[in-house]
């Protein structure tokens, strides 16, 4: 139990540091500080930064993708599930400390030299994809939406945090809204 909830303390200071200030801007000290574990003990649970790193891009990847699905699927039709996803963006990117996708930024910064930075950050983009896919596929919609929208959300992400904007989900979600009508109006015209 104690190995938990140290490593927890651990997973949050990293993930309120590596998240906010970037990666490589934040040192082993600067965790041991937050967490207000020894460092001693720190390298005994994460025996190097890179495994910190690693651990805390896969928690993020877990809660983010299992957050986005709870708000989505908590909506009635299909349809409705595809434009709450936007809704869902939009409510992330009006919180104070959001700084973009944490695996856009991990990859900008680490991608060129750490493969599994590079990793992890492909296999939660394939995810986020895959549900979106799904979420095509229940609306009927043709599959080649899946994309449109998936570029449509990451373009979002970015865009809010440049611009330190949440209006980018509302642009977005205005295009889904036109590629989910164009989508309907070319099932219609096939049949």
């Amino acid at each position: 139990m104690e190995l938990e909830t140290t490593e927890q303390r651990i997973l949050d200071a990293a993930e309120e540091l590596f998240y906010g200030r970037g990666i490589q801007s934040v040192g082993m000290d600067a965790i041991r500080t937050a967490s207000g574990v020894p460092l001693k003990r720190l390298y005994q649970i994460f025996s190097s930064k890179d495994a910190l790193v690693e651990a805390y891009l896969r928690r993020r990847d877990a809660r983010w993708l299992h957050d986005l699905a709870r708000y989505v699927d908590a909506h009635d039709s299909p349809t409705q599930r595809i434009l709450a996803l936007f809704d869902w963006l939009y409510r992330w990117f009006s919180e104070p400390d959001y700084r973009g996708c944490g695996f856009i930024n991990s990859f900008g910064e680490l991608g060129a030299t750490s493969q599994a930075v590079a990793d992890i950050a492909k296999v939660h983009k394939d995810a986020f994809r895959r549900y979106l896919a799904d979420l095509v596929a229940a609306a009927d919609a043709p599959a080649w939406l899946t994309d449109q929208l998936v570029l449509l959300a990451e373009g979002a992400m970015t865009t809010a945090a440049i611009s330190g904007s949440p209006e980018p989900a509302r642009h977005a979600k205005d295009a889904a809204r036109t590629l989910l009508r164009a989508a309907d109006a070319n099932v219609v015209t096939a049949a």
